[in-house]
C-alpha cells in the first residue's frame, strides 16, 4: 500500500525582505530593471502567497513565496508514492510541461534560500472571469482551447523520453482516493454539520466509495494536474496559461476533465460539456491514445465527477475551519448540486444517495 501523507500545517507569512527582493530584479532577472513597486495578490486556498512586481522597464513579474524554504519536502495535498522529493516539485513538473509545449508561467530566477520565485505574469483574467455567464460564445471558444491544451498535456506529456518529473513516480490509487472520500466525511459531514453518521449509513457510503474508488484506479492513466479548473488557467491574449501543478500525477484522463467541466466555480451548459467531451476523445483518439466506448467513458467520467466533487466540498469546508478562509463556502451547493444529478443518473448508486443525504442536504 503506498503512503498517504496529510496536508502540512497552516503557516503565516511575513511579507518578502523588499531590498532582497530589489536586488533580485536589478541583477538575476534575464533583463534589466528596478523594482517599483510590490503589491500583495489575493490569497488562494494554498500556504503560499503571491506578489506582484512593478518594474521600471514597464514590465511585471509574479513573485511566489513558498511557506518556508524547504516546504517542498511535504505537499498541500495528500500523495500517494515513494520517491523521494530532491527538488521543489513546482520545478520539477514546470520544466516537464514547458518542454512538452505547454503554456506555464516562464521562470525567470529562483532564489531557493528566501523561498522565492520570479515568474511570468499571466495577468488577472482568470478563466471563470472570462467566462462568467458559461453560455457566451468566448465561453465554448476559451473552453474548447482547455480542451487542447488538457489533452496536450494527456499525450505529449505523458509519453515523455525523460521520466524524471515527480508525477510519474506518485499516483492516484485506491489509498489515496479513499483519502479523499474520507476528508470529505471528516469535513463535509461531520466538521460541517457537527454531526457523525451512524454505522448504519457509515458502512454502506464507504462500501460504495471503495467500488468508485477501485473503478478510477483501474483506468488507464495519464499525467494528470490534479486540480485543472477555472481558477487555474489564465487568459492572456490568445494563450492559456496554465499555473498551480505541481500537484501533478498519474491518474485516470476523466480526473482533470471532470475538474474543467464540473467546476466548482462556473456551471457549463450541459450541451457544451457533451461537446467538449467528444472533442476531447477526439484529440486523444487523433494522437494513437483510444478511448474505446464512448458511452463507457462518460460513466466512468460521471463517476469520477461524483468523488472529485465531493473532495471538493470537503476542501472547501477544510479551507474555511482550518485555514480560516470562508471565500469557498459559497460553492459547496453547486459541486453537491452534481453530485445529486449524477447519483440520480445511476440507479448502481441508489445506496449510496440514500445513506448519504440525511447527512448532505443538497443532495435531496
Amino acid at each position: 500500500m503506498a503512503a498517504v501523507d496529510p496536508a502540512p500545517p497552516v503557516s503565516t507569512l511575513a511579507p518578502p525582505d523588499r531590498s532582497l527582493v530589489a536586488n533580485t530584479v536589478e541583477t538575476k532577472l534575464p533583463f534589466r530593471a528596478s523594482l517599483e513597486q510590490l503589491t500583495p495578490l489575493p490569497g488562494d486556498a494554498s500556504n503560499r502567497r503571491y506578489f506582484r512586481l512593478r518594474l521600471s522597464n514597464r514590465r511585471s513579474v509574479i513573485l511566489m513565496q513558498l511557506a518556508e524554504p524547504e516546504a517542498f519536502k511535504q505537499s498541500e495535498e495528500a500523495v500517494s508514492g515513494s520517491v523521494a522529493v530532491t527538488e521543489l516539485p513546482f520545478l520539477n513538473v514546470h520544466r516537464h510541461l514547458a518542454q512538452a509545449g505547454v503554456t506555464v508561467p516562464a521562470l525567470y530566477h529562483y532564489d531557493q534560500a528566501a523561498g522565492l520565485l520570479y515568474l511570468e505574469d499571466f495577468g488577472d483574467l482568470l478563466l471563470v472571469q472570462a467566462c462568467q455567464d458559461g453560455r457566451s460564445q468566448e465561453t465554448a471558444r476559451h473552453y474548447h482551447q482547455a480542451i487542447e491544451t488538457l489533452a496536450r498535456i494527456h499525450t505529449v506529456a505523458t509519453s515523455p523520453a525523460d521520466t524524471r518529473c515527480v508525477a510519474f513516480h506518485r499516483s492516484f490509487d485506491v489509498p489515496l482516493l479513499m483519502w479523499e472520500f474520507d476528508h470529505f466525511l471528516e469535513h463535509g459531514v461531520v466538521a460541517r454539520h457537527g454531526k457523525p453518521m451512524c454505522a448504519d449509513d457509515f458502512q454502506p457510503v464507504r462500501a460504495a466509495f471503495q467500488h468508485i474508488a477501485e473503478l478510477m484506479a483501474a483506468q488507464p492513466t495519464v499525467l494528470t494536474h490534479r486540480d485543472y479548473h477555472s481558477r487555474n488557467l489564465i487568459v492572456d491574449g490568445g494563450r492559456l496559461g496554465v499555473i498551480d501543478f505541481q500537484d501533478a500525477l498519474m491518474g485516470p484522463a476523466g480526473y482533470d476533465l471532470a475538474s474543467l467541466l464540473r467546476d466548482a466555480y462556473i456551471a457549463l451548459e450541459e450541451s457544451l460539456i457533451d461537446e467538449l467531451i467528444a472533442e476531447y476523445l477526439n484529440r486523444m483518439e487523433r494522437a494513437g491514445t483510444g478511448r474505446g466506448d464512448r458511452p463507457a467513458f462518460r460513466r466512468v467520467f460521471d463517476f469520477i465527477s461524483i468523488q472529485r466533487n465531493l473532495k471538493a466540498a470537503g476542501r472547501f469546508v477544510y479551507i474555511d475551519r482550518v485555514k480560516k478562509n470562508p471565500k469557498f463556502l459559497a460553492d459547496i451547493p453547486r459541486v453537491l448540486g452534481y453530485v445529486r444529478r449524477n447519483l440520480e443518473k445511476y440507479p448502481e448508486l441508489a445506496a449510496l444517495r440514500k445513506h448519504l443525504t440525511p447527512y448532505v442536504p443538497e443532495l435531496q
